[in-house]
């Protein structure tokens, strides 16, 4: 399989199949869990990249999904949030069965176009569980000193309801919420007025969350005049690669 390409020529990192070992699990919110994973041999990935999780049944069926890493490259575990689907093969494993000590199939890094390799300014976009890989963006952009690159701005239902709140506001991240008000905003979806505030002309624009959302935050970004090849999309759920 031909590696992804990056700018002036370089290829993202890819990495095979390991069997990594299960070190930590919380689950931040009602619907999710951290997983942090000791990986044997494991490449350094871009922040924006993510892993496959491979299951096997004892009949030999085998199921598996893609989840974004939210650690940096730095962290010497890899760090996976997993939101729990209620058809999820997958995720309903990860979410209620695995423990500590336990192991796991995985392959990564995978992934060379919605990564942001820590040098170009970037305004991050994303809807409840999309703020994964922007996680691992602004942890990157925190060891290389260089936070003022980044902006960010989350729509979520609730904030109970999204995982790293604490550590995005600690970033400057704008949280906006559609079922609750925040602070003098009312409850709303996300709008071209949030937007303004953070966007700047040479900016690349990384948008992340479900189909609808990514779509809507499109067309707002258009709206605004966001040149579209500016703009780098990923879409998760159960017609993406999350599950």
């Amino acid at each position: 399989m031909t590696e992804p390409m990056l700018g002036a020529g370089r290829r993202a990192p890819a990495g095979g199949w390991r069997t990594a070992t299960v070190r930590e699990v919380d689950r931040p919110t009602p619907r999710t869990v951290r997983l942090r994973l000791e990986v044997p041999d494991r490449l350094d990935h871009l922040a924006g990249q993510h892993y496959v999780v491979r299951l096997t049944a004892e009949d030999g069926y085998r199921a598996q999904r893609s989840y974004s890493l939210a650690s940096s490259p730095g962290d010497p575990l890899v760090e996976l949030l997993v939101e729990r689907l209620d058809d999820g093969e997958v995720s309903s494993y990860l979410a209620d069965v695995v423990e500590v000590g336990d192991e796991l199939q995985v392959r990564g890094p995978i992934g060379g176009w919605f990564v942001w390799e820590g040098d170009a300014p970037a305004l991050l976009v994303g809807g409840g569980t999309g703020v994964v890989p922007f996680v691992s963006m602004l942890r990157t952009a925190a060891e290389l000193g260089r936070t003022e690159l980044l902006r960010v701005a989350v729509s979520t239902r609730t904030r109970a309801e999204l995982p790293y709140l604490a550590e995005l506001e600690a970033a400057g991240a704008v949280v906006l919420t559609t079922r609750e008000p925040s602070g003098i905003r009312p409850a709303g979806r996300l709008t071209a007025a949030d937007l303004v505030p953070l966007w700047e002309p040479g900016q690349d624009v990384f948008v992340c969350g479900s189909t609808p959302f990514a779509e809507s935050a499109t067309r707002v970004l258009t709206g605004l005049g966001v040149p579209e090849p500016a703009i780098r999309v990923e879409r998760f759920g159960p017609s993406g690669t999350s599950g």
